[in-house]
């Protein structure tokens, strides 16, 4: 089987336009020009970075893909859809405000934002899921499901549920409405080691559901009420709240990757990742944590699951930020596995998104880079 083409280039530019211009060039050469934009709605789905979050990516990202879009005769709009978590992105009109205070506004990036599940997070669509084994439908925001070609845009980097997001889970959590995420994080619910809760309360501010209650000084989380989102295990400093369904988090990849499917299928697609600050968190944190390995470049390709390979294989192949989360383990006398992703984040399960996304069609983890 022919393997699957992804484009790549580093960050080096001098004068040759700078890297907005090459991100262009990049997706030009993998065959962007090759979709009908003619007059066709584009969802361009990014990040817009929690309040707080310094390492979303900028916005002249977004404005060069939208530029590229209207230069190839489409309509393009931003997207990202609302979260389940506490937080500055709960709702369409806090969304707009973090995403406008971050520089992304129509001066800025050339087009207009659309918050893809609505005012609440309730505007969504139930999409059937092709060759879908834990979820027969998808509930996915409706003006993101209404485009007709769909670009991804993805800050390639560490998380502390899934060990990386890039593109799958920019697609399949990312364009999901409330609902939907919550769909996807329901296979495993966390628990409070009481011997190692310090009563900190740090993790009832992450919680977005009042799960969490304080007795004789310990966390307690009542799982009626938790909705397993998992942003407590992140938020613990201690280690003191973990889940204790070892498939948990191999289930959340693998609907992942059904959410994903649902958003791509019968539709032109274009997926593009940007390998910079790879910290290990989510940008969804009001924080981020010092990268885990130096910037390596772009990367785009027509198939998600062979250019989110690609860019895992070339973090792993990365050399070790000295300063980075990895370290403190170390400190700790944690025993490294040389695996970049369960190093950082040791609870991931991180490529059983890519195992069962290849399984379901939604593309190949044999790939070949081309350097351009």
């Amino acid at each position: 089987m022919e393997k699957s083409k992804v484009y790549f280039t580093d960050f080096r530019t001098q004068k040759d336009g700078g890297l907005t211009e090459k991100l262009k060039k990049l997706c030009k050469k993998a065959g962007i020009e090759n979709i009908d934009f003619n007059g066709k709605f584009t969802a361009i789905k990014l990040h817009f970075g929690e309040d707080g979050n310094l390492s979303f990516l900028r916005p002249d990202y977004a404005r060069a893909v939208a530029e590229l879009v209207k230069e190839l005769g489409g309509r393009p709009f931003l997207t990202d859809s609302n979260t389940l978590y506490p937080g500055y992105r709960k709702n369409a009109l806090d969304h707009l405000d973090v995403a406008y205070k971050h520089g992304f506004f129509p001066m800025a990036t050339g087009c207009q934002i659309i918050i893809g599940d609505g005012l609440k997070g309730t505007d969504e669509v139930e999409v059937p899921v092709k060759n879908g084994e834990y979820c027969r439908t998808a509930k996915i925001g409706r003006a993101i499901m209404d485009a007709d070609v769909f670009i991804s845009l993805a800050h390639f980097k560490g998380h502390e549920a899934t060990g990386f997001g890039g593109t799958l889970k920019n697609i399949g959590m990312g364009c999901a409405s409330r609902a939907g995420k919550m769909e996807q994080h329901n296979s495993g619910k966390p628990v409070v080691n009481q011997d190692a809760c310090k009563g900190c309360r740090v993790c009832s501010k992450e919680c977005g559901s009042d799960a969490i209650s304080y007795q004789n000084k310990k966390a307690f989380i009542n799982q009626d009420l938790c909705k397993g989102c998992g942003r407590c295990i992140g938020a613990c400093n201690f280690d003191a709240i973990y889940n204790p369904n070892s498939c948990a988090n191999s289930d959340l990849d693998c609907k992942m990757a059904e959410y994903s499917m649902a958003v791509v299928q019968n539709r032109p697609c274009f997926y593009i990742n940007m390998i910079l600050d790879v910290s290990p968190w989510c940008d969804c944190h009001e924080f981020n944590d010092a990268p885990l390995v130096p910037d390596i470049g772009m990367a785009c390709s027509f198939d998600p699951v062979a250019l989110d390979q690609a860019c895992s294989d070339l973090c792993m192949q990365a050399v070790r930020n000295p300063s980075s989360r990895i370290a403190d383990f170390k400190a700790k006398g944690i025993k490294m596995t040389g695996d970049l992703w369960k190093d950082s984040t040791p609870e991931s399960v991180w490529d059983m998104t890519l195992i069962h996304g290849e399984k379901i069609g939604l593309g190949s983890r044999q790939y070949e880079i081309i350097k351009v």
